[in-house]
């Protein structure tokens, strides 16, 4: 079974930063994709920023030029560097990934962590 874990939210004033982290940990598994989505009260969910396993990278427009990804490997963990934030990036942010694991490629995603940018 594979577990994908965030960590890294929190109360933050516009201008800030924040650093989200998605830990992914099991046993015999491989990660393809690994992506962030955010959800606010009302929105529908949508993706912020995603990572293929070539280091390929794609962002939202929204959040080019101040959200930046990263990958430990050896971790199996992605980073989601968040400067300059504004009030409308308060959201519930989620980590998803694609991974093989057994043969077979499965979806899934984390429990989520809160960002809240104060005005």
């Amino acid at each position: 079974q594979v577990q994908l874990v965030e960590s890294g939210g929190g109360l933050v004033q516009a201008g800030g930063s924040l650093r989200l982290s998605c830990a992914a940990s099991g046993i015999g598994f491989s990660i393809k994709t690994m992506s962030w989505y955010r959800q606010a009260p009302g929105n529908q969910r949508e993706l912020v920023a995603g990572m293929s396993s070539g280091d390929s990278t794609n962002y939202a427009d929204s959040v080019k030029g101040r959200f930046t990804l990263s990958r430990d490997n050896a971790k199996n963990t992605l980073y989601l560097q968040m400067n300059s934030l504004k009030p409308e990036d308060t959201a519930v942010y989620y980590c998803a990934a694609v991974i093989s694991t057994s043969g077979m490629l499965r979806n899934y995603r984390g429990q989520g962590t809160q960002v809240t940018v104060s005005s």
